[in-house]
């Protein structure tokens, strides 16, 4: 009863204010996570039957691959297997969290494995055929990228033809210019000592890299969750209890810290981790804290009343394909470094499959609006577990597949059920 009578005083403080104080969807799930005491347990209890899980499925799922894998190969866990994962995530991580952007609208990208194949093509025959400086060379591989996103989402936005068609006819099209650019040989091998090379093997070596990082990460999360905190307390809206932020932060600080300390047992901090989670921090602050990312959100949640609201919704569309194909190229050319080439088979084989899967049991909505960055972060770990377990233990590639599709139905399983919850509630 107190919950309605908030809401109800609320909704009417924000018609008399001309809707500056009107409760969102968002209000809401933070009211509900801050009534009714502030036991943390409680608080996830709620959650669970309100179908606002958000990442703690994914990260059980985690822990549990971790668990098993451990169990059956005791080197799963060891700071070289860890560190060589924390690099082989990379990859396929950034391609998925272009991923990520694209189904917050409800959409689909399948061209996202061909496009990283083709920029990693791009970059090898500048660099080593005509003799390109590497850096102008990774920027026009890149700039193609966001040229090939542009192109995909105007026959989307302008033309009206289906993204599933769009990317479908990408996959092939751009795969055949990825031949096309190779040429006869068919593999080009790129400098090992040269920029792109060093993106997975350059390594922080002093401990005060990777033990820095996780507190001015935990130190970030916090002032950010705290300043949020009394924002909306000094407007009258509903917020996380403190408590929540504390919890929340003394779980980051174990697992951050954690972390370092594996990565400094092995050859220290990665270059490559160290730019990914850059892009992760850089990419959710655009789709949580600026006018653009709640466009997004808007427009997955309904595009005639994003419309009607007078959202650009065509130049919305086109700019997250745009966004997608820009991180499916810096993908690409991680995975180039990655093996010192660029090759027939790049942006090939189970790539594509891999990103996708990543996004959706990272947490992110195949019905559009739901979703973090973060999402692809946790989606491709889970993946790249597998991988790397299945690897150490010399089991077929197939077990890996099916294993990673099982995943994925179950993750795809708690979205419907978590939809319907949501729904029940009156949160859809």
């Amino acid at each position: 009863m107190s919950r309605t009578w908030t809401l109800r005083k609320q909704k009417q403080a924000g018609a008399q204010s001309g809707g500056a104080g009107a409760v969102t969807a968002a209000d809401r799930r933070q009211l509900a996570a801050g009534a009714g005491g502030q036991n943390p347990l409680e608080i996830l209890k709620r959650r669970f039957h309100s179908g606002e899980l958000g990442s703690v499925p994914v990260a059980l799922g985690l822990v549990v691959v971790w668990i098993i894998f451990e169990s059956l190969n005791e080197n799963f866990l060891s700071p070289r297997n860890l560190s060589n994962l924390s690099v082989d995530i990379v990859g396929p991580g950034m391609i998925s969290v272009g991923v990520v952007f694209v189904l917050l609208l409800g959409e689909i990208d399948l061209s996202v494995g061909s496009v990283s194949g083709l920029a990693a093509a791009v970059f090898a025959v500048l660099s080593v055929n005509q003799g390109m400086p590497e850096a102008p060379a990774l920027l026009l591989a890149v700039l193609g990228g966001t040229v090939i996103g542009a192109v995909q989402g105007f026959f989307l936005a302008k033309v009206g033809v289906p993204a599933f068609v769009v990317t479908l006819a990408g996959l092939l099209g751009w795969n055949g210019l990825m031949l096309y650019v190779l040429g006869a040989s068919g593999t080009i091998n790129i400098d090992e000592n040269g920029l792109v090379a060093k993106l997975t093997s350059q390594y922080f070596t002093n401990v005060a890299a990777a033990y820095g990082l996780a507190a001015l990460g935990t130190a970030a999360f916090f002032l950010t969750s705290y300043h949020g905190v009394r924002r909306r307390r000094a407007a009258g809206v509903p917020c996380r209890p403190l408590s929540e932020i504390v919890l929340r932060t003394g779980v980051l600080a174990v697992i951050s810290l954690a972390a370092a300390w594996v990565l400094n047992q092995f050859l220290g901090l990665p270059l490559a981790l160290l730019i990914f989670l850059v892009m992760l921090v850089g990419l959710d602050y655009v789709l949580r804290r600026t006018p653009y990312g709640r466009m997004i959100f808007a427009l997955g949640g309904s595009v005639e009343a994003s419309r009607r609201t007078g959202l650009n919704v065509s130049l919305v569309r086109i700019s997250v394909f745009m966004i997608s194909g820009t991180m499916a190229a810096i993908g690409g050319l991680f995975l180039a470094s990655r093996v010192t080439s660029a090759s027939q088979t790049s942006g090939g084989g189970n790539l594509l499959m891999d990103a996708i899967a990543a996004a959706v049991i990272g947490g992110t909505s195949l019905f559009g609006g739901r979703g973090r960055t973060w999402s692809a972060l946790l989606g491709v770990l889970v993946i790249q577990s597998i991988a790397s377990g299945v690897a150490l233990m010399g089991i077929q590639t197939a077990v890996q597949f099916m294993i990673t599709g099982g995943v994925l139905l179950v993750a795809v399983v708690i979205d419907s059920l978590s939809r319907r919850a949501q729904r029940a509630h009156g949160r859809v």
